[in-house]
């Protein structure tokens, strides 16, 4: 039996920022603010890919109705995940975000990365980082399951899935709405959809959003602040309804997103005048940024994002007869980006970088559902997923700034960056300092070979194809009592590679940094009594600094005897040569679940999960000049899940909890570690998890609604040198509170809805920014500080709601208190000893105009 709420009630629990726990399906009737409760009809949600109340649903489980979206302002997923337990999203840019469920983190950008946290368009992946974030517009609903859902939702979903379901075309109805909202910041926003009957079984829809949002970081040295948004989307869809139990839908997505760079800032040094010195302003995250990208970086490209992402799905749903129905989805998906950023965040071109990815994928599935409302369902499908990418990383060097940062991890004290003025001395008291006095002579030389533009490329790639066997089976036992039991069997077959180059000759720097190692395997030698050995090292450190200082030595040929050095990773074969290497993986996820309902509006349940992630080959840089570089076998990463809850609906459906408790259990964490600027998959051993998600919505009166939800999540590794570790991004706390406050006036209402999120601290790394965990680094980073203290946002929405209900306004100020924090620390720059901060979002302000028709 359904579920029936209020629809006021709804309404306040969404747009006041339900966080739901347990299935929180929300969805709104026509009727809506005017004044008068009516009842809702069903909710119903897919989440075990078929139709069902909530309740009846044996996970965790948040649902949101689209126009509850709308009403909350969610137009993006980390606004989206603030009002989930368990659920963040770290977006520092459209092209890099984080999708983090229960503590584990999805944000690679590699093409060899596998997903852990899957996230659907339509029951179509789109799980690569650098395509997975889309704007939520004309949405009809989203799901969010959390725990181990692969048995589900496929292979990507070690640990849950966000599925998005997008309206789509509506045979024999005409509709149409348009929204406009404007803000400070030069913020704008329009939106809009159209629905077109064809006939009388068959439709057109066609949907957009623009929006355009000026940067919120001052930019010191002129041009385009940072952190600005202009981003278009459009949907078109059909759909043909030949006869009741037949229904066909062709969607196309595209979506195209330009942007400013991303304010990767220091905060050790403050923003200087790179020509005088003179300091510009305060290091704060948070204040304004004097970023300075190197000179005609990777052909002329500047700060910012250029990505496209577009697809085409087709659906079919076929009842064979009234008990059997099959599904087919089809899909083509591409994206392509170019993000450029300023790796260090100071206010000199030490270190430019880029990420320029592509990936395509194809992927067909059949599912066969039964149901014939007695005491047995089940499904059973099959599916192929083709994906191949890559993701090139250009990376841009002043090697007289660079070495300067250097000279901590060769032996010197760090020094103060200079200005341009006074490089040449500054460089030179480097040189001075790291090389012995026997080579003072060959100072000025390296001096004048050390180039302000060294560029490096790294490009990894993937070819990936998988096979799919799954199915699941439900049997009621009785009225009230039920068990679910599924099982997915996934056969990988990829292809991994990587090219290393160096675009305009070896790196003068790259040379010195080998100098430094052999000195020191000299004196090791010399110490162990070994004083020939280490007497040809030093015949050989002559050597390579006399080819180093001769006059055009970055581009000196081979035969010189000089290497091809790099200064962050070393060249593959011929200077970038392609090595691949083959890897096959197959594995089974499954899971049991149990569910007794105490009555019709109340439901206890406990499910046993195994979740996967998939096997994959690491590959690391050649440790010497055209050397090979190493492939590494990283174990497939497995958890154990445990969940039991309770949810039920009580005084008519005024008040409502949900709660359950979780334990992870898992081995061969997955987990990246920094090796130069390059950063590889590594075994961290175990690690384990356990929390609690909780929610209350109250009714109090017709006019004023409460609601709280809390989520607690102790997750930690347990072996290894990150034993004890926290999570990365994964807060121990989050916490929400709202209130929706309705005032009738002449002709309609006035809704005040002020809602408050909190989280406590969250570090962005998995080593937790600890210094003896950061050897890897060039420079070592002594400083715990890439951590983000707890925090609290509190938002505020005020509508006039009129009886009519086809148009309304509305203004609101988003973290009003103006709360400063940051979103990302640490990050390419962390290699340099550089970690660079990006600031969160102050506080906006902004109204919104809406028709329907």
């Amino acid at each position: 039996m359904a579920i029936r709420l209020k629809t006021r009630l709804l309404a306040a629990a969404a747009a006041t920022g339900v966080m739901g726990l347990a299935p929180a399906a929300l969805a709104q009737d026509a009727e809506t603010r005017n004044g008068t409760p009516a009842e809702l009809g069903e909710i119903v949600v897919t989440a075990q890919l078929r139709e069902q109340d909530p309740i009846e649903v044996p996970f965790a489980l948040t649902a949101y109705s689209g126009q509850f979206l709308e009403d909350l302002g969610v137009q993006e997923f980390d606004q989206l995940s603030a009002f989930v337990p368990g659920f963040l999203v770290q977006n520092q840019s459209p092209n890099n975000p984080g999708f983090v469920m229960r503590g584990i983190t999805s944000d690679s950008g590699a093409a060899t990365a596998e997903p852990r946290v899957s996230v659907f368009q339509d029951g179509v992946s789109i799980s690569k980082s650098r395509g997975s974030y889309v704007e939520l517009f004309d949405m009809e609903r989203i799901e969010v399951a959390k725990g181990p859902q692969s048995t589900l939702y496929g292979r990507g979903a070690l640990i849950g899935a966000v599925n998005l379901v997008q309206n789509r075309a509506r045979p024999g109805r005409t509709e149409a709405y348009a929204q406009a909202e404007f803000g400070d910041e030069g913020y704008r926003m329009v939106e809009g959809a159209l629905n077109l009957p064809v006939g009388d079984n068959a439709g057109l829809r066609l949907a957009t959003r623009m929006k355009t949002r000026d940067g919120y970081v001052d930019n010191l040295l002129g041009g385009e602040d940072y952190n600005s948004i202009e981003t278009q989307a459009f949907r078109l869809s059909g759909a043909w309804t030949p006869s009741d139990a037949m229904r066909f839908d062709l969607i196309a997505n595209y979506q195209t997103d330009e942007a400013s760079g991303t304010s990767f800032k220091s905060i050790a040094y403050a923003p200087f005048d790179p020509a005088t010195g003179a300091v510009l302003g305060d290091a704060a995250p948070w204040e304004g940024a004097a970023l300075t990208p190197g000179a005609d970086f990777d052909g002329g490209k500047s700060l910012g994002l250029d990505r496209e992402v577009w697809g085409v799905t087709g659906l079919a749903r076929i009842e064979l007869s009234p008990s059997l129905t099959l599904n087919s989805t089809t899909a083509y998906r591409q994206f392509d980006s170019y993000e450029t950023f300023d790796a260090d965040g100071v206010s000199l071109p030490i270190l430019t970088a880029a990420e320029d990815a592509h990936g395509e994928q194809w992927s067909q599935e059949f599912r066969l559902n039964y149901d014939n409302g007695g005491r047995l369902s089940a499904f059973a499908g099959a599916g192929w997923f083709q994906e191949e990418g890559y993701q090139r990383a250009p990376t841009q060097f002043d090697e007289r700034y660079a070495l300067i940062q250097l000279a901590t991890a060769l032996g010197d004290q760090r020094l103060k960056l200079p200005y341009v003025a006074t490089l040449p001395r500054v460089v030179g008291g480097v040189l001075t300092g790291l090389l012995p006095g026997s080579a003072a002579p060959l100072i000025p030389g390296l001096l004048n070979n050390l180039k302000t533009n060294h560029t490096e490329v790294s490009t990894n790639s993937s070819d990936l194809t998988s096979y799919d066997l799954f199915g699941d089976v439900t049997y009621r036992f009785t009225d009230r009592f039920e068990m679910s039991a599924g099982l997915r069997w996934t056969q990988d077959e990829k292809t991994t590679g990587l090219s290393n180059r160096v675009e305009n000759g070896r790196s003068i720097a790259g040379g010195l940094i080998a100098v430094q190692t052999l000195a020191a395997r000299a004196t090791a030698l010399a110490q162990a009594g070994d004083l020939a050995g280490a007497a040809a090292l030093q015949a050989q450190i002559g050597r390579l600094l006399q080819g180093l200082a001769t006059p055009g030595a970055a581009n000196l040929p081979l035969a010189s005897g000089l290497p091809l050095f790099g200064l962050t990773a070393q060249p593959t074969a011929n200077n970038g040569d392609f090595i691949y290497q083959d890897h096959d993986d197959d594995g089974l996820t499954w899971r049991v679940t149990a569910r007794y309902a105490l009555s019709d509006d109340a439901s206890l349940y406990a499910n046993y999960a195994r979740g996967r992630r998939p096997e994959i080959l690491s590959v690391s840089a050649p440790s010497a000049p055209l050397g090979a570089p190493t492939f590494n076998v990283i174990e497939a990463e497995t958890v154990d899940s445990y969940e039991v809850g309770a949810k039920t609906a009580l005084m008519d459906g005024r008040l409502r909890l949900d709660g359950a408790v979780f334990h992870y259990a898992y081995e061969n964490f997955q987990t990246t570690e920094q090796v130069g600027t390059a950063f590889i998959t590594v075994n961290a051993g175990e690690a384990k998890a356990y929390g609690f998600e909780g929610q209350a919505f109250f009714g109090v009166t017709p006019d004023f609604d409460l609601f709280a939800t809390y989520g607690y999540n102790h997750s930690r590794f347990e072996s290894g040198a990150r034993d004890g570790n926290r999570f990365r991004l994964s807060p121990d706390n989050m916490a929400s509170i709202g209130a929706l406050w309705r005032l009738p006036v002449a002709g309609g209402a006035i809704e005040i809805q002020p809602t408050y999120t909190w989280q406590s601290k969250v570090f962005f790394d998995d080593d937790n920014d600890r210094p003896e965990l950061q050897t890897g680094n060039f420079v070592a980073d002594l400083v715990q500080d890439e951590f983000q203290d707890s925090y609290g946002l509190l938002n505020l929405r005020v509508r006039y709601a009129p009886e009519m209900g086809n148009w309304g306004v509305e203004a609101f100020g988003e973290n009003i208190l103006d709360e400063e924090y940051i979103k990302d620390a640490g990050n390419t720059g962390d290699a340099l000893g550089m970690p660079t901060f990006i600031a969160g979002r102050p506080a906006a302000y902004g109204v919104v105009f809406k028709l329907k028709l």
